[in-house]
C-alpha cells in the first residue's frame, strides 16, 4: 500500500520537495518555493506526495486564493498532478486524484478544477485523464481549457477577462514568472545573465502577489513567454533554448 505525506508548516523544512530533488542549483528555488507553500497553507494550500525519493506529488487549494487568472466560488484549484519515472503506471496518479476529489467533497466544494490543452504542454495535465473522472471543458482561450468536476449544479469557475486576447503592451521579450516552482529561480538568473552578455533585452515580471496572479494577462501557471507583445508559449526556459527560440523567432 502507498504511503503518502502531506506537506505542514511541522514537516516541511524536513521534507524534500519532490518537483526538485538533490540538483543543488535548484537548491535557492527550493527554499522559494517552501517560503511560497509557507504563506499559502492558512489558504488551504495542500502539497501531498509519496513518502519516496520520486517527483510524484499532487498540489491544489481554494480558487479564490489560488496563483491562477481564473474565478469561481467555492471550487478547489489542481495547480499540478505529477508522477514521474518508474512511479508512472501503477495507480499513483489515481490515489492522489482521488484523495483530492474525496479532500474537496469533505470541505464541502462545489467542485473541482484545473488546467488542460488541446496540445500536450509542459505542466498541464492529460486531458484524457480528467474526463476519465467526470471532469469536462467549462471554458477555452487559445490551446489552454479549464476543466471542471462539479459536484452540485453551481456555476462553473471561468478564466478571468485579463487573459482573453493573450497579449501585452511590451515588445520585448518579457517573462511572466512565480515562486510556485523551484526551478524557475535558476533559470530568471542564467536568462538575465545571457541577455546582458549579448545585450539581449528581456523583461522579467515576478508574479508575487494574488492580485498580480488573479490580474496576469495570460493562462498563467508558473512561467509565460511574449515576444513583441504575443504570448508565445509556457515552457521554462534557458539561455540554450532561448538562444534556439529566437532563431525560429
Amino acid at each position: 500500500m502507498n504511503e503518502y505525506i502531506n506537506i505542514t508548516l511541522a514537516n516541511i523544512d524536513q521534507e524534500h520537495l519532490c518537483c526538485a530533488i538533490g540538483d543543488p542549483k535548484h537548491r535557492e528555488g527550493v527554499n522559494q518555493k517552501k517560503a511560497w507553500i509557507k504563506s499559502k497553507l492558512k489558504d488551504g494550500h495542500v502539497f501531498r506526495k509519496l513518502n519516496a525519493r520520486g517527483k510524484v506529488f499532487i498540489e491544489y487549494e481554494p480558487i479564490e486564493t489560488a496563483w491562477i487568472p481564473i474565478h469561481g466560488k467555492n471550487y478547489e484549484y489542481i495547480y499540478c498532478l505529477w508522477v514521474a519515472g518508474a512511479y508512472k503506471g501503477k495507480g499513483i496518479g489515481k490515489e492522489l486524484l482521488e484523495y483530492a476529489i474525496e479532500d474537496a467533497k469533505d470541505k464541502g466544494r462545489s467542485g473541482i478544477c484545473t488546467l488542460s490543452s488541446k496540445k500536450k504542454k509542459p505542466f498541464i495535465g492529460e486531458k484524457k485523464f480528467y474526463e476519465h473522472y467526470g471532469f469536462r471543458v467549462v471554458d477555452v482561450v487559445q490551446d489552454y481549457e479549464l476543466m471542471a468536476l462539479q459536484f452540485d449544479d453551481s456555476e462553473v469557475p471561468q478564466f478571468n477577462d485579463s487573459v482573453r486576447n493573450m497579449r501585452i503592451d511590451s515588445q520585448a521579450f518579457t517573462i511572466y514568472y512565480s515562486p510556485e516552482c523551484p526551478y524557475v529561480e535558476y533559470e530568471v538568473k542564467e536568462l538575465s545573465q545571457y541577455g546582458k552578455e549579448n545585450n539581449i533585452e528581456i523583461r522579467f515580471v515576478r508574479i508575487d502577489t494574488l492580485e498580480k496572479a488573479k490580474n496576469a494577462p495570460c493562462i498563467f501557471n508558473n512561467w509565460a513567454n511574449f515576444y513583441k507583445g504575443i504570448f508565445i508559449s509556457n515552457t521554462i526556459l534557458n539561455a540554450k533554448s532561448f538562444a534556439k527560440l529566437l532563431q525560429v523567432k
